[in-house]
């Protein structure tokens, strides 16, 4: 399990995490959602030890993410939203990097490329965008970390790779595993998760489970204007609005609109 508590973080003067405490259990897809600059990117690099801090604490299994211990690092993958790559094949970066992760998966790796028409021979330098995003992905999921921490995962990947994506990440879960993945394509990704939280400038908004959710909200589509909802929003094919659930009925979220109403009640 991951327990933040407290936690702080400023780039010189500027803070951007502030007395920030939750938790991330295992067996769960997590949603992390906000705006950009609200330190959704800072959280995952104080997460795997590549930024530290004196303010507050993080707890992952035992380990303090800032002493790099090998043995906490072997238990966590992070895929940067602008990964590039080394000017290597895909072949010898994990062949460089695997004996690190002694859960690692050479069979498992082929296949999940072998699913995107990745050849395992070809540099990183020399893949699309995409073709890169696809790639580390197939390596992250082959290392079969406990954390795997995603920075917009499906942002270059065309629609048939995002269903591919969907599909490898549900494969994947499993009751030991946590998966974060941190991303402005909320439609991408809704499908997946089991529990959302909504960053903004310094504070958490909102920190709840996607059972939570549908237990106090329901979500509509109308054609006419909802006298009693909390938040509603006008499209073509009616309005979309949010209500209190004192029905007890189970809708589908949509999370971009449960983000737009929680950032409206700032």
């Amino acid at each position: 399990m991951i327990e933040v508590k407290d936690l702080s973080f400023a780039y010189s003067n500027a803070k951007v995490l502030d007395n920030i405490s939750t938790t991330f259990a295992q067996g769960r897809i997590y949603g992390l959602l906000g705006a950009n600059g609200v330190g959704k990117s800072t959280l995952f690099k104080l997460l795997c030890g590549l930024l530290t801090t004196k303010c507050g604490e993080i707890n992952i299994d035992g380990y303090s993410p800032a002493d790099r211990m090998p043995g906490f690092l072997s238990r966590i993958f992070y895929i940067p939203e602008d990964f590039e790559g080394p000017d290597l094949s895909i072949k010898n970066y994990v062949g460089g990097i695997s004996s690190f992760y002694p859960k690692y998966d050479e069979s498992l790796l082929n296949s999940l490329l072998n699913d995107f028409d990745i050849d395992i021979n070809r540099k990183f330098t020399s893949l699309s965008l995409g073709q890169r995003k696809r790639a580390i992905l197939c390596v992250a999921l082959a290392m079969n970390t406990e954390y795997l921490l995603l920075d917009e995962p499906t942002n270059g990947l065309d629609i048939p790779a995002k269903a591919e994506f969907r599909k490898m990440v549900a494969k994947a879960m499993d009751d030991n595993r946590t998966i974060i993945i941190s991303t402005h394509q909320v439609k991408d990704v809704e499908n997946l998760l089991d529990h959302i939280m909504i960053l903004d400038k310094r504070c958490v908004l909102l920190d709840k489970s996607v059972a939570d959710i549908q237990s106090e909200y329901v979500f509509e589509v109308t054609m006419h204007r909802p006298e009693d909802a909390l938040y509603y929003e006008e499209g073509l094919g009616g309005y979309c609005s949010i209500s209190k659930n004192t029905a007890g009925e189970e809708s589908r979220i949509n999370i971009e609109l449960l983000f737009n109403y929680i950032n409206s009640k700032k």
